[in-house]
């Protein structure tokens, strides 16, 4: 894949910080608007699918390794289940800092809504990883054959 115009990547420039501050914003406040970690993480994602478009592979992969959203991935992933089986006594993700301190802020930093912030957060790690991982892997495979062909194949060719 080769790079696009000037014009392209200006505008990813410009507007791929958005996507990053506007999908964390949906994560951390999905407890009380529409949204939270799924769809902020998919935001936050999209700013993977920008910088391989505008850019192309070559210079991509001098910046993204697939290493680290593998590690958001499973951070992700053991934050959530930690933070489930803490609940456990109760039940499987009971709320247990909602129902310790009702209708307060603890720390000044968690609301009252206690564990579902934190599962957002952890949801939104999760997905980060996991949509990155995944553009990632559809655009390694549909390369695989670039040193066969003597350079970039696909749709390029």
């Amino acid at each position: 894949m080769k790079p696009m115009s000037l014009i392209v990547i200006t505008l990813t420039r410009v507007f791929s910080w958005f996507m990053i501050v506007f999908g964390a914003m949906v994560i951390m406040n999905g407890h009380h608007t529409p949204g939270g970690g799924f769809q902020g993480g998919a935001v936050v994602a999209t700013f993977i699918c920008f910088l391989l478009a505008a850019y192309g592979g070559k210079k991509f992969f001098t910046w993204v390794k697939a290493p680290i959203y593998s590690g958001l991935e499973t951070i992700g992933l053991l934050v959530f289940f930690f933070l489930a089986c803490l609940g456990l006594p109760n039940s499987f993700t009971y709320n247990f800092i909602a129902v310790a301190h009702p209708g307060e802020v603890l720390g000044g930093w968690l609301p009252s809504c206690g564990t579902i912030s934190l599962m957002n957060i952890a949801v939104g790690f999760e997905v980060i990883g996991a949509l990155s991982l995944t553009v990632i892997e559809m655009y390694e495979g549909t390369h695989m054959n670039e040193s066969y062909f003597g350079g970039e194949c696909g749709h390029d060719r």
